[in-house]
């Protein structure tokens, strides 16, 4: 017995320090070829033979481009880190992967000043700053308690149940896509704060076990109502309002608020509704039902008392805001909006400077979109968006119009996992898209241009950075990028086939009239 005993007491530690080995070894290792498949990828890609009508550098620019892909898919180290260090790559190396021999050739021009002007490009853009002003929006609502005042609220009104939460969650982005053209000031600076604040309430943290009680499930059906919401409605998004001026500069066609609500409305309300639904069985929420968390909310909010002058003032900011979001368009622009926002959050007191540089996520955020947003940029620069495009036309011809509509708006929508900013590919794609259908005979070209706008929305879905909102949500510590890239995936999936099934049968009836 004796001898057992001391056996076992000198194998337990011993075990317990070869498991500790063993899962030290691992983890270099799976760090190790996850740092080597991006670069392995980028490698053999810029080895093989380039495509017939595509120059040597556009080819070498999409084999890193790729590679900064899966790197951000792998992550060997943080997405920002990834996609900072593409960027520099791709910086270094301008003078054969970013400008052509003609370029080189001009008088005066010097690629290493081109490719660093290239490089920053990302960061002057808009989108970024707007991103970076909707986490110090939500920085103010955690610093004044004023989001979980409004999570408290919910909770008390709907916490027995976290589907019919995640139903609030929709209803409440529904309710306000039609008046805010900017996913990212409706999503990103009004619903992200108070869904953050809501997981908080059930003690479901950031970067934690605990995220999936109840966080992970909220912060999806937030980012999944978002896509759709701002296909439902023109005025829901800056991209749709860009895209419907490029379709009637391109076909002398023009497209009514009305004309799009009823194309969108069929196939897109139905997602609405089955978004909570498909979140809940897809990415169930560990908590399920609580009876207990309603009572305790009420009681939370009596302790809580009355509305401070910080959350009162925080308020008011969000209300000026959301008019300027809403009615300032012509005279000042959503970023705009955001820095009057931050600055006027600095100058009464609702957060500090210190807060603003500690809030990790923002910088992360910014960082790592601004380098995506001029890697995008790249792809359309060296001319590969084109080529890719030019390359669809001639297989088309052989196609009934329906089929080759959809096959079109198939290409359209999956060809948005090389694009971080919707803008840039609506810029970029969108036309030549366009143009290839209307070359079609039997495609109606106006109804054709209403499904191709129609589908930015639906699309920022199936990557963490296809859609302006995306990376909030993906830097929100609850989407472990794993998920998010799975979840979007299938979501995306979802969606495409909702949109071609019902959208395109829908249109054939209006067209009919």
């Amino acid at each position: 017995m004796a001898t057992q005993a001391n056996t076992a007491g000198h194998d337990a530690p011993g075990g317990a320090l070869a498991k500790t080995a063993t899962l030290a070894t691992a983890k270099p290792r799976s760090r190790a070829w996850k740092a080597i498949a991006p670069i392995a990828v980028a490698v053999v890609l810029a080895l093989l033979p380039v495509p017939t009508g595509l120059q040597h550098h556009a080819w070498y620019f999409f084999s890193i481009f790729v590679g900064v892909i899966v790197g951000l898919v792998l992550e060997p180290l943080p997405g920002a880190a990834v996609a900072l260090t593409g960027l520099t790559l791709v910086a270094v190396l301008g003078r054969f992967v970013l400008f052509s021999p003609q370029q080189l050739l001009q008088p005066g021009f010097r690629a290493p000043a081109a490719a660093l002007t290239w490089a920053l490009s990302g960061y002057s853009n808009p989108t970024v700053w707007l991103i970076f002003g909707a986490f110090i929006l939500a920085l103010g609502y955690e610093r004044t308690g004023l989001g979980e005042r409004i999570a408290l609220v919910l909770v008390k009104r709907m916490g027995k149940n976290t589907l019919l939460l995640g139903y609030g969650v929709t209803l409440a982005d529904t309710i306000l896509a039609p008046f805010i053209p900017s996913p990212t000031a409706r999503s990103g600076g009004i619903i992200y704060p108070i869904v953050s604040d809501l997981a908080q309430v059930y003690e479901s943290k950031p970067n934690d076990p605990s995220s999936r009680k109840v966080g992970s499930y909220l912060m999806w059906v937030a980012i999944a109502t978002t896509c759709v919401t701002s296909s439902l409605f023109l005025t829901a998004a800056s991209f749709n309002l860009l895209a419907v001026g490029l379709v009637e500069k391109i076909t002398q066609t023009d497209l009514h608020w009305m004309d799009w609500f009823r194309t969108a409305a069929p196939a897109i309300i139905p997602l609405l509704i089955l978004i909570p639904l498909l979140s809940y069985w897809l990415y169930p929420p560990e908590v399920k039902h609580s009876t207990e968390v309603s009572k305790w909310a009420a009681l939370k909010l009596e302790k809580v008392g009355r509305p401070s002058r910080r959350e009162l003032t925080l308020a008011a900011i969000v209300v000026l805001s959301l008019m300027l979001w809403v009615g300032g368009g012509p005279f000042i622009s959503a970023t705009t909006v955001a820095l009057v926002a931050i600055s006027l959050m600095l100058l009464t007191g609702v957060v500090t400077w210190s807060d603003i540089t500690d809030d990790k996520r923002a910088w992360t955020t910014f960082a790592w979109l601004g380098a995506l947003i001029a890697l995008c940029d790249g792809l359309n620069r060296v001319g590969f968006v084109k080529w890719f495009a030019d390359g669809i036309a001639p297989h088309m011809s052989s196609f009934s119009p329906h089929v080759a509509m959809m096959i079109l708006l198939a290409i359209f929508f999956v060809a948005h996992y090389l694009f971080a900013s919707v803008d840039a590919y609506t810029t970029a794609l969108l036309p030549v898209i366009l143009l290839t259908g209307a070359a079609i005979p039997g495609i109606p070209v106006k109804e054709f241009a209403l499904l191709l706008c129609m589908e930015l929305g639906i699309m920022g879905i199936i990557t963490p950075f296809a859609d302006a909102a995306s990376p909030i949500y993906a830097n929100s510590g609850y989407l472990p990028p794993k998920d998010y890239w799975r979840l979007g995936t299938i979501f995306g999936a979802i969606f495409l086939v909702f949109f071609l099934a019902i959208g395109v049968p829908r249109g054939s009836l209006l067209w009919g009239k």
